[in-house]
């Protein structure tokens, strides 16, 4: 069984350790940053899951450097059930929605668009999106791996 690290643990893995995991210097840092605010972290998982709360927490999470809308919309998802919250930001995310209710491709205002009507449910109708096992179309070929052993 594997369990998480805890704070301590992260701050004490050496560069060149992040280095060799495929960890980029920013995202390392940003990583770092999160480790060593980790009981101020665990305090607010605690907090409550209505609106005004979410809200908080979100500029709490983004006032971290290196901490994005979309990591606070999946890491909320997951640790508060935010219903309302979409990843803005998600590659596929807005394509997927927006052919699955539309028909068409779109982007991030036009999925949140779309999703106004759900307003208080949007991630909610996105995982129902999920679940349905709809595929959005790919465009383009596949790329083939190179392999590079032999070179």
């Amino acid at each position: 069984m594997r369990l998480p690290l805890t704070g301590e643990q992260l701050r004490r893995i050496p560069s060149w350790r992040w280095h060799q995991m495929w960890v980029q210097p920013p995202m390392a840092a940003a990583v770092l940053r999160i480790a060593e605010r980790a009981s101020a972290l665990h305090r607010l998982a605690a907090c409550p899951g209505d609106a005004a709360s979410l809200e908080d927490l979100q500029s709490r999470l983004t006032a971290i450097s290196g901490v994005g809308v979309w990591t606070v919309a999946e890491t909320l998802q997951r640790t508060h059930g935010a219903a309302d919250l979409p990843a803005v930001g998600d590659y596929h995310l807005p394509a997927l929605v927006g052919e699955a209710l539309t028909g068409s491709r779109t982007d991030d205002a036009g999925m949140l668009r779309i999703l106004e009507p759900w307003r208080g449910h949007r991630q909610r109708v996105v995982r129902l999106i999920r679940l349905s096992g709809y595929r959005h179309q790919t465009f383009g070929p596949r790329l083939n791996p190179a392999d590079h052993r032999g070179r």
